[in-house]
């Protein structure tokens, strides 16, 4: 590994994506894996990365192995997690130690009890003798050349239980020599107001360095990690997308957001902040999870905005509606249209997509009608901006542009004696003034309407070739019953380059997702630079 830039020592955004993070429910990390979220953490910038336990389990072992070799982080220190020595026995001669020394590791966090019914039921020794294991663990790992950081499990639990001892595991963890001694709410049942209030006092009656490990599980650890800090810590851990053990850890990205853009502090190298949404969701995809869309700043909703009155005062400022200019995170202010939508939500729009509605008063209203009418309907334009835009594109146009003419579709389920045998879709059309059958065969009938639309218009439409479905969604509208519900569809698309999503709302799922369907058809033929014929 070489070194090449660091931040500033005097705080650390420590990341422990790669360990705690890996605990959640759902993920499961390849050594691969590992190895691409530290060099997407490391693109960040956070100042220590976490690696996992080596000598507990053959991946983390490996993991440290092919780092040594394979990472060259450019702003971050790699972490080996471990514990302090077993009861009894002597630093230098605890494997598990050594192990944390043969990772290569320049960092080591030990996890070390704080509380002490946990010292007396977990580990089953004395409390004397568990201050022993913390001091000659840091001490043999200081001997060593590492850098030591002490993890105060159930830090907060063991105060309130008893605040001498939990306080004199601190001190002595500070005095061997560790250089952050982290106080850990590992149970997760802190509020911002008590973790405040402890730290203050830990920290005056330790002077130690203090960390903060924060466990969400009452929905407050990043305000309890933000607390802490303004009672004097300065060391946060967090976990990329607050990925972690039950409901998850402090979530990174608004730990770090309100530190750059609320404290004023700089924590990341230059330039790295405007990184943040693309590195969040470039993470999701190694650990393949779906972004959270309403994520604190990252979110593909983070900056989305709904109400015409909103939209009103974003048309004048976008600062009035909005705590930070999103790009300062990488992300965009989008505007939704719904029928909460008035002019000014419809003329922002329209301005995002490339149309000025600003001087056509009745154009605007006329757009803003329409979609109300729509959504009466069922429709909903939220997540479907091309369908919106074809909307948009046919009242500025007068009426809708078509590559073809329908003449008819049909599909069909076929169930012979040894059961379910496949779906046939036929369409007829007119295109060019040619008039084009075409069947295709799908594993269900929206699919097959997909092959067979696709096999009439490829010979006359090269672009179709590029296209692919890559999300289809059904939703059975309130207010219908059974299955006579209305139904509405949305379909994202893709041409490999970029992504559009459409809507169809019918009385029944096929007729919906034929509507979605010849939305996405045709939105994608104009953004290829095609021109309508019909």
């Amino acid at each position: 590994m070489t070194e090449v830039t660091r931040t500033d020592d005097s705080f650390h955004v420590f990341d422990t994506t790669l360990r705690d993070g890996a605990q959640r429910e759902g993920i499961n990390l390849t050594v691969a894996d590992k190895l691409a979220i530290a060099r997407h953490l490391d693109e960040f910038g956070v100042g220590f990365i976490e690696g996992g336990w080596p000598g507990a389990n053959p991946r983390d072992t490996e993991f440290f192995a092919r780092a040594a070799t394979e990472l060259e982080l450019e702003h971050a220190r790699l972490v080996a997690f471990g514990a302090t020595r077993r009861p009894g026995g002597k630093a230098a001669q605890d494997p598990q130690l050594a192990a944390l020394v043969a990772s290569g590791a320049p960092v080591v966090t030990l996890v070390a009890k704080a509380h002490d019914r946990h010292v007396e039921l977990a580990l089953r020794t004395t409390l004397d003798e568990n201050l022993a294991m913390v001091r000659d663990s840091v001490e043999f790992l200081r001997s060593q050349g590492r850098r030591v950081f002490i993890d105060c499990e159930h830090f907060f639990d063991g105060y309130k239980a008893n605040p001498g001892y939990a306080v004199s595991v601190v001190r002595t963890a500070h005095e061997a020599g560790a250089d952050v001694v982290v106080l850990c709410d590992t149970n997760g049942g802190m509020l911002p107001a008590g973790v405040r209030e402890i730290v203050a006092e830990v920290l005056a009656a330790t002077g130690a360095r203090l960390g903060i490990h924060a466990q969400d599980d009452t929905g407050c650890a990043v305000a309890n990690t933000l607390a802490a800090v303004d009672a004097g810590a300065t060391h946060v851990q967090c976990t990329a997308n607050g990925y972690g053990e039950r409901v998850g850890n402090a979530n990174l990205f608004p730990v770090v957001g309100a530190l750059e853009t609320k404290y004023d502090r700089r924590v990341l190298p230059a330039g790295r902040l405007a990184e943040m949404t693309r590195i969040s969701h470039a993470i999701a995809e190694v650990v393949n999870l779906t972004p959270s869309t309403h994520q604190p700043y990252v979110g593909f909703s983070a900056f989305a905005h709904k109400a015409g009155l909103h939209a009103s005062a974003i048309k004048v400022d976008p600062d009035l509606y909005q705590h930070i200019d999103p790009e300062r995170v990488g992300n965009t202010m989008r505007m939704l249209v719904s029928d909460m939508a008035g002019r000014a939500s419809v003329e922002l729009k329209g301005k995002e997509l490339g149309y000025d509605l600003s001087s056509d008063r009745d154009l605007a209203g006329r757009v803003v009608a329409k979609v109300k009418e729509q959504e009466n309907l069922g429709y909903t334009y939220e997540s479907a901006d091309a369908s919106f835009e074809l909307l948009l594109r046919d009242e500025v146009r007068g009426g809708r542009d078509r590559f073809y003419t329908l003449e008819s579709w049909r599909t069909i389920s076929e169930q012979g004696p040894k059961g379910f045998t496949g779906n046939e879709a036929t369409v007829k059309l007119w295109a060019k003034g040619e008039r084009r059958i075409a069947t295709g065969e799908g594993n269900g009938p929206v699919n097959a309407l997909d092959q067979a639309l696709r096999a009439a218009l490829e010979g006359i439409y090269p672009p179709l070739a590029t296209f692919e479905l890559v999300d289809y969604k059904v939703r059975i509208l309130e207010g219908q019953h059974g299955t006579g519900s209305k139904t509405r569809v949305l379909i994202e698309s893709t041409d490999g380059a970029a992504t559009w999503s459409t809507v169809g709302v019918a009385d029944n799922v096929v007729a919906a997702s034929w509507l979605a369907l010849e939305d996405a058809y045709t939105y994608g033929l104009i953004r290829a630079g095609l021109e309508p014929t019909e």
